[in-house]
């Protein structure tokens, strides 16, 4: 029976992302996926690079920089061994903070926070004197993003199977041996759980993730030229594709795993961007969609080795795995290679959670 040095449950972009760092280092990896690898909380991400101390939680701020940073050589190697093209775009975001923000900082100034003013910089936009500050922050097109980590992994060598979900991980003598899965099993010393919202369905640890639902929907702009900067309100945000498309989001939902999107969630989306850019009321509606992120019980990811030998966890990253994809197969490489990482994962740690 064929083996593996490691099986990765999940086939997502931090499960992606993982798997290529493990066969640099020579790993025999095999990614086994519940459904077809890429099409679930990956699939229906934004793709907003968020590395902003007034929107990431403090623990999580050196990962959040060290993978923003990591992010035009991850897009170039998968861009190069894909043959791929993955929308990456550095144009930044202009932030449109609750009010209540704006009281808090005295010193908070437009002029003083922008390289020049909103109607300068987004003239489309409906109230372009609302206190603003700008960012200087990507966006990636997530579908892009984890087509070409499919396909590059696929040149790399790492093995797939998909549309069998992992119920547990096999134990033998107190250590990892494999999985099984609902039709086989497969054998291997070394396991990494990247289930996403699914994670804690896998025997033997109670990992407490749970899908926390998004929804969204994509428009087609009169122009390709009408935003170039991500938009965030506390009411909506707003994401510009190179080819033309605008996302509109999001929601952020405790619905189980029901993925269905709402007609009225909808259109209310679709009012709150025309109340933003008035010039969308004649863009079309390509689709809607909803995702299920995986949410922990204090909103950080879980990453590291469990108390089991040769078991790992790489999940619970809730609205940033797209973001922390190239810092998370970093870090947990090492990890599983017996090495010290690079950042301390004791915040992150599944221990952090009682039994």
């Amino acid at each position: 029976m064929k083996n593996w040095d490691v099986i990765v449950i999940g086939g997502g972009i931090i499960g992606l992302s993982l798997a290529l760092e493990l066969r640099k280092k020579d790993a025999r990896v095999l990614v086994i996926d519940r459904g077809e690898p890429g099409r679930e909380a990956s699939y229906a991400a934004g793709g907003m690079l968020v590395d902003c101390s007034a929107e990431t939680p403090g623990a999580l701020q050196p990962l959040a920089t060290a993978s923003a940073r990591m992010y035009p050589e991850f897009v170039h190697e998968l861009q190069i061994e894909s043959g791929l093209h993955v929308d990456l775009r550095d144009q930044g975001a202009i932030v449109f903070p609750p009010p209540e923000h704006v009281h808090q900082r005295p010193e908070f100034k437009l002029e003083t926070l922008l390289p020049a003013s909103v109607a300068e910089l987004e003239p489309a936009l409906a109230q372009p004197d609302r206190p603003a500050f700008y960012l200087k922050e990507r966006s990636v097109d997530p579908r892009g993003l984890t087509s070409a980590a499919l396909a590059a992994a696929k040149r790399r060598g790492v093995d797939f199977s998909s549309g069998d979900a992992v119920t547990a991980v096999n134990l033998a003598d107190g250590r990892v041996s494999g999985v099984t899965t609902k039709k086989t099993s497969f054998l291997a010393p070394k396991v990494v759980n990247c289930a996403g919202a699914w994670s804690g369905q896998i025997a033997p640890h109670a990992i407490p993730t749970r899908p926390v639902k998004g929804q969204m929907l994509c428009l087609i702009s009169p122009s390709r030229e009408l935003l170039r900067h991500v938009i965030r309100s506390p009411e909506i945000y707003l994401i510009p594709r190179s080819d033309g498309r605008i996302l509109v989001g999001t929601t952020v939902e405790e619905a189980g795993f029901d993925k269905r999107t709402d007609v009225a969630t909808i259109q209310r989306l679709h009012r709150a961007a025309v109340a933003m850019v008035p010039e969308l009321r004649n863009a079309k509606i390509l689709e809607d969609w909803a995702g299920l992120r995986p949410g922990t019980p204090d909103s950080l990811p879980i990453l590291g080795a469990t108390a089991t030998p040769g078991y790992y966890v790489a999940t619970g990253h809730f609205r940033d795995g797209i973001l922390l994809a190239p810092i998370t197969a970093h870090v947990m490489a090492q990890v599983i290679e017996g090495r010290n990482p690079d950042h301390d994962l004791a915040p992150f740690s599944h221990a952090r959670f009682p039994r």
